[in-house]
């Protein structure tokens, strides 16, 4: 498998390349040269098959023969090694739970796949490889705990002071080893185009090896395709599902669109947005216009400038008509969010945390439009990382899980920086 720059100014390369750029040279993302077609038999014989398998026979193809077969089978196994469940909520509605992982979010699948390749990638390797990452939330944390202890990996976090939640910080800040978390004094936007802006600076990529362990890295981007499947596995027998995402920064979404052109069945897709709906502002005009980020209480989807809806617009060949029949987009208040979570703990004893309630807000109004079809949501995260939105929603304080207990007692390590390039730009240099 080869991979192009959607800018369209590099040339093509291969899986491991990819990875270890993270981004183009010219400042695109990549994607891939062709999109692979599931067979006939491996979808039938889905609700059997390990998960382990179905990561492998996914991932494979765009891995191609930059990594041998028993040490990607490795790498997948080691991957999925926890449930994925596909919970009822509601007679029409599930929830897919995707925060049984150790850091409690969906990120976990893409930061542990991701390291793991990367590993295997710096074998030999001289100079040690840095991870440049920026996080809205979860990603930080997933991300440093895939790649803690990885031999020849440095990690840089960028997270944005006081926007992300107080678990969410300590899970990025207390890891120490061969992780740093840099506290940007701005939003998530500001670290996002502070990471981008380093890719770009050629004196500095000559001194650091970067690569970036966000989604616009196809190492992270391309595993999240796996949810979508293990959700097939335990779909019933019927109609193709409604599948609703909450969208922030979209490479979760635009996954699924992946694994829909790979010829996964799902019947429709809901892009489930904040107050920050540029991705869903399009499905409804038709127009494409990145807004200054919004702070909501649902944290995680705080980005105005949405990096991966590019990959969705190159994926339908930026025809708006095709991806509106697959695709459409909800804006979703805090207000909406909040007597969600409200109402789904009272009414149905499921506890939602704020992202997932955007996402069954958006599906339960689709429903009522289309009362025949039937879906699921993402549940990406843990109501536990949210605690000062759901707690006083609910009334009562949310167990942290036993696993998690070690973080309340470790002191927190950052270095704060302005949002300036400059400051981020000096504090990488060699001194």
């Amino acid at each position: 498998m080869q991979y192009y720059s959607l800018n369209r100014q590099s040339p093509t390369v291969d899986f491991r390349a990819a990875t270890i750029a993270g981004q183009a040279p010219d400042g695109g993302l990549y994607f891939p040269e062709t999109i692979p077609q599931f067979s006939a038999e491996f979808l039938k014989a889905l609700p059997l098959l390990s998960r382990a398998d179905i990561a492998y026979t996914v991932m494979q193809p765009y891995v191609g023969d930059t990594i041998p077969e028993a040490e990607l089978r490795r790498i997948c196994a080691e991957t999925v090694n926890f449930e994925f469940p596909l919970v009822p909520v509601t007679e029409q509605i599930g929830a897919l739970e995707l925060f049984h992982g150790p850091t409690l979010a969906f990120k976990d699948v893409g930061a542990r796949f991701m390291s793991r390749c990367l590993g295997y990638f710096s074998q030999g390797e001289t100079k040690a490889v840095t991870v440049l990452v920026a996080t809205s939330g979860d990603t930080g944390g997933a991300v440093a705990h895939g790649f803690l202890g990885v031999p020849g990996v440095e990690v840089v976090i960028l997270y944005p002071s006081g926007k992300v939640s107080p678990l969410q910080e300590l899970q990025l800040t207390t890891l120490g080893q061969n992780i740093t978390a840099l506290e940007i004094a701005g939003n998530f936007d500001d670290c996002q185009r502070l990471v981008k802006q380093t890719f770009l600076d050629e004196e500095l990529t000559r001194q650091r090896t970067l690569t970036s362990a966000n989604s616009i890295n196809v190492a992270r981007w391309l595993p999240q395709q796996l949810y979508y499947l293990f959700a097939m596995q335990q779909w019933q027998p019927g109609a193709p599902p409604v599948v609703a995402v909450p969208s922030g920064n979209f490479g979760n979404l635009c996954a699924g669109l992946l694994a829909h052109a790979s010829g996964l069945p799902v019947g429709h897709f809901i892009a489930a947005c904040n107050a920050n709906d540029a991705g869903a502002d399009y499905l409804r005009s038709g127009t494409f216009t990145p807004k200054a980020a919004i702070a909501t209480i649902s944290n995680a989807m705080d980005v105005g400038h949405p990096s991966n809806f590019i990959r969705i617009l190159e994926l339908f060949k930026h025809e708006h008509a095709t991806i509106s029949q697959l695709l459409s987009g909800y804006t979703v208040s805090d207000a909406d969010t909040s007597a969600t979570i409200r109402r789904i703990d009272a009414e149905r004893g499921y506890l939602l945390d704020p992202h997932g309630a955007v996402a069954f807000f958006a599906l339960e109004n689709y429903l009522q439009e289309y009362p025949a079809a039937a879906g699921f949501l993402l549940a990406t995260a843990h109501p536990v990382k949210f605690p000062e939105v759901v707690e006083p929603l609910i009334g009562r304080k949310i167990e942290l899980p036993a696993a998690l207990h070690y973080l309340l007692e470790q002191p927190k390590q950052r270095v704060p920086l302005p949002p300036h390039y400059e400051a981020l730009r000096n504090w990488l240099l060699p001194q």
